[in-house]
């Protein structure tokens, strides 16, 4: 089973490197561009089959390793 797993900011933490990539945007003629976030994204192949279990594995290995909760949302989709 593939799991995906989008990692983001939480609302309200600042973004250095998205505001950094939103101005070089605006500098390489990119105009309109009115906000930029970045973020992680992972693609995790388990031999899990039951989905319920393997969204459990992939929740703990975001809690203790691929996401700081503290200022990240994580989304996991399994397919």
């Amino acid at each position: 089973m593939k799991a995906k797993v989008k990692v983001t900011l939480k609302n309200g933490v600042l973004d250095p490197q998205g505001k950094a990539i939103e101005g070089a945007l605006g500098s390489l003629g990119f105009f309109g561009v009115e906000h930029v976030r970045q973020g992680k994204y992972f693609e995790i192949d388990l031999a899990e089959k039951d989905p319920a279990k393997a969204r459990e594995q992939v929740r703990a290995m975001c809690d203790k390793l691929i996401a700081n909760t503290v200022i990240e949302n994580y989304d996991i989709e399994l397919g």
